[in-house]
């Protein structure tokens, strides 16, 4: 099972996700709020993290600025929480670099479904390492480069990038992406891969907005590159 970091403010909420957790076996450290989550992060061995379920709506530093700033030094998945389930901040928390959300209240059966989804993302590949024009994909050890350089991209952004260079020049629906990435099918999260795409290509285009890697294709989706 996983070690989940849950960061949320209301004190129910976080006991009774807290329980659910360690009940299907992952190991919890939870906060009840961003700089205590921050300080777990941060601590000695932290990289034992695995999944971050995140809140939104936090007293003092926001769930927005708590991603951010995990973000910056780590790429393990971050789940938010919303209780509203607004576009806004949605959208919001997907740029600051969140991989799924889900809605409160949730259920324990949806939140375990989404923390083994995105654990699995980040399961090595068995494939050998490939070089699409100095993008350099190692399957295997999970790692990218480009001109020699490592790039560290989170789980998420990984994952769509083997599955869309495992077949280079094919179309790949929002929706496909959506089933083979996140392991769900609700049409209205289409919205994650594009915020997932425009994240993945700052990382690895020369040019985020003349993309030669991800491509997109009007009306129907995504291809990968490069041309």
């Amino acid at each position: 099972m996983s070690h989940v970091l849950l960061i949320e403010d209301d004190v129910s909420v976080r006991d009774a996700m807290e329980l659910v957790l360690r009940r299907h076996g992952h190991d919890v450290d939870a906060a009840g709020s961003g700089e205590d989550g921050l300080d777990l992060v941060r601590r000695p061995g932290a990289g034992g993290i695995e999944v971050v379920v995140l809140d939104l709506m936090l007293p003092g530093m926001d769930g927005f600025e708590v991603c951010r700033r995990i973000r910056e030094a780590h790429t393990m998945p971050i789940i938010m929480l919303t209780s509203r389930g607004d576009d806004s901040d949605i959208v919001s928390g997907l740029e600051a670099g969140a991989d799924d959300y889900v809605v409160k209240p949730v259920t324990a059966r949806v939140l375990e479904a989404r923390i083994r989804a995105s654990v699995r993302r980040v399961a090595p590949a068995v494939r050998n390492r490939e070089d699409f024009e100095g993008l350099v994909l190692d399957r295997a050890g999970l790692t990218v480069t480009k001109n020699g350089v490592p790039l560290a991209i989170p789980p998420t952004e990984l994952r769509l990038l083997l599955e869309l260079s495992a077949a280079p020049g094919r179309v790949f629906t929002r929706e496909q992406l959506l089933e083979l990435v996140w392991e769900h099918d609700y049409f209205a999260d289409v919205r994650l891969v594009d915020a997932a795409v425009g994240r993945l290509r700052a990382k690895i285009e020369d040019v985020a907005s003349r993309p030669r890697y991800v491509q997109t294709v009007r009306g129907f989706g995504y291809r990968f590159g490069p041309l």
